[in-house]
C-alpha cells in the first residue's frame, strides 16, 4: 500500500511539472531587440542620390534685344532661372509644328529668351521640373525652352518647347504675372552678360559665340579612387556569387554571365551584361528616366554629371561631366563621361570612371583668358575642306588629362572644342591648331 502511494504521488508531481513547463512554452517572449531595415538589407551606394533637374538641366542661356544677343552658362545663374520656371504653371501645350514658318526665326528672333538644354528632353520627364497642367499632355522631346518676353499676348505668356533635332515646336501659355516676373528679374537685365554674336552655318542652324575673350580658369585635382567592392555589391545582382581577379591592367569581376574590369591605367570601369535582351527599340522617356534611376540605385553620382545625348535606336545614354562654372568636359578616353546601353528589361553595357575629383589643389589655380568666338571660328574657316553646314557645334570647355609633371594629378584645361560631322574635335592653345577629332 504504501509503494502505491509514493507511485501516485511520484505521477502528480510529474503531471505539475509538465503543466508548469508546458505553460511556460506557450507564454514566453524571447526579449529580442527590434532589427531596423536598414540592418536586413544594406543598400549600397558610391555617392548621394541625385534629383532629376540635377541632372537634367541646361547649359546655356541666351537673351534675344533689339538685334543683340546676350548670355551665359554659368550654373547659379541658370539654376536661378529654372526655379523661376518651376514655379509657374505651363497650359494649353500643343503642337504647332505646322503653323511655324521658320523655327530659327522664332527661336532666336528679338524679345525672345533662349534656354538651351545640350540633349533632347523627353517632356514627361521634365514634368517632375515644371507643372505641366491638362490629362492628356502630348508626348514630345525638345531641347530649346523659348520664353517670349516682348510679343506675348496681354491676357497671358507664350512659352515654345523646340526640338531642332526632330524641327518640331510645341506652344504654351503662361500668366501674365509670370512673364512680367521674369521680364523684370532677367530679361530686362540680359545686358549684364557677355555678348555673343551669330553664325548662321546653314538655313536651319545658327551658332552664338562670344563676342569677346573669356576668363577661365585652371584647375588641378587628386583623384580619389571610387571602391570597385562597392560596384560590385550594387552592379550584380548576387555578389557572394561573383569571383574577382588580378588582372595586368586591373581587377576583374565575374559571375559566369555579367563581368566587371576594372583598369588602373585608364581609370575606368566597365560592366558588361551579354545575357540583357538588345532586341528591341526604347522610347524616349523610358530610356532617360531608367538610365537615371539605374545610377541612383547605387549613388554613381560622384561628380557633377548632365545628361547630354540618347538614342533610342541604339538604345544609349550619355551623361557628361560639367565644371563648377558650368563648361562641359571633355576627354578623349572618356573618363569625362557615363554611358548606358540597355537591354529589354537589364542594363546592357555601364562604362564610367572609377574616380572623383573630390580633391581640387586650390594653390594650382589659375586665371586664363581664352580666345573669342571670331578667332576659334577664322581657325576653322581656314581649314581645307571645311564645309559650315558640317560645323553643329562650338563652345568653350574643359580638356581633362594627366598632369604632364605629376601623372596622379588631373588637370583640367579651358579648351575650344567644336562638333564637325557629328564627330568632338578641339583647338589647342598652342597655336589656334592642331585639330583633333575622335573625342566621342
Amino acid at each position: 500500500m504504501r509503494y502505491e502511494n509514493i507511485k501516485s504521488w511520484i505521477l502528480t508531481i510529474l503531471v505539475m511539472v509538465s503543466a508548469l513547463l508546458t505553460w511556460n512554452l506557450w507564454t514566453y517572449q524571447p526579449n529580442y531587440e527590434t532589427m531596423e531595415n536598414s540592418k536586413i538589407v544594406e543598400e549600397v551606394t558610391v555617392s548621394e542620390k541625385q534629383e532629376v533637374q540635377k541632372i537634367v538641366r541646361p547649359d546655356r542661356i541666351l537673351f534675344h534685344v533689339k538685334g543683340e544677343h546676350f548670355g551665359t552658362n554659368n550654373t547659379n545663374e541658370l539654376e536661378k532661372v529654372i526655379k523661376e520656371l518651376s514655379g509657374w504653371a505651363f497650359y494649353d501645350v500643343k503642337n504647332v509644328t505646322d503653323k511655324v514658318g521658320n523655327i530659327e526665326e522664332l527661336s532666336h528672333g528679338s524679345g525672345n529668351a533662349e534656354i538651351i538644354f545640350p540633349g533632347e528632353v523627353p517632356i514627361e520627364l521634365y514634368r517632375s521640373v515644371l507643372t505641366m497642367e491638362g490629362k492628356k499632355l502630348p508626348s514630345f522631346n525638345f531641347n530649346r525652352i523659348i520664353i517670349n518676353v516682348e510679343d506675348s499676348e496681354k491676357e497671358n505668356g507664350i512659352v515654345y518647347f523646340v526640338s531642332t533635332e526632330n524641327q518640331q515646336v510645341h506652344i504654351s501659355h503662361i500668366s501674365a504675372a509670370n512673364l512680367s516676373e521674369f521680364n523684370r528679374d532677367f530679361y530686362k537685365s540680359a545686358t549684364r552678360f557677355p555678348e555673343f554674336f551669330a553664325y548662321k552655318t546653314s538655313e536651319k542652324h545658327t551658332l552664338f559665340l562670344p563676342e569677346d575673350t573669356t576668363e577661365m580658369m585652371t584647375y588641378k585635382y587628386v583623384p580619389v579612387n571610387l571602391i570597385s567592392e562597392e560596384f560590385k555589391a550594387a552592379l550584380f545582382s548576387d555578389p557572394s556569387f561573383v569571383q574577382k581577379s588580378l588582372i595586368s591592367s586591373g581587377e576583374e569581376y565575374t559571375n559566369g554571365s555579367s563581368k566587371m574590369t576594372v583598369n588602373y591605367n585608364s581609370n575606368m570601369l566597365s560592366y558588361v551584361n551579354p545575357t540583357a535582351d538588345d532586341d528591341f527599340i526604347d522610347n524616349s522617356y523610358d530610356l532617360v528616366k531608367r538610365s537615371i534611376d539605374f545610377v541612383n540605385e547605387h549613388g554613381g553620382w560622384s561628380d557633377p554629371y548632365r545628361f547630354v545625348s540618347k538614342s533610342e535606336y541604339s538604345r544609349s545614354v550619355t551623361f557628361r561631366l560639367y565644371s563648377i562654372e558650368g563648361y562641359p568636359v571633355f576627354n578623349d578616353n572618356g573618363l569625362s563621361e557615363i554611358k548606358e546601353v540597355w537591354g529589354r528589361d537589364t542594363i546592357n553595357k555601364y562604362v564610367r570612371p572609377n574616380i572623383s575629383l573630390e580633391l581640387p589643389i586650390t594653390t594650382e589655380m589659375q586665371k586664363v583668358s581664352r580666345p573669342s568666338g571670331h578667332a576659334a571660328l577664322e581657325f576653322l574657316q581656314k581649314q581645307k575642306n571645311f564645309k559650315p553646314e558640317l560645323l553643329e557645334e562650338m563652345v568653350l570647355g574643359y580638356r581633362m588629362e594627366r598632369d604632364s609633371d605629376l601623372k596622379k594629378l588631373i588637370l583640367l584645361e579651358p579648351t575650344w572644342f567644336y562638333r564637325y560631322d557629328k564627330a568632338w574635335g578641339q583647338i589647342t592653345m598652342d597655336d589656334l591648331g592642331g585639330l583633333q577629332h575622335g573625342l566621342e
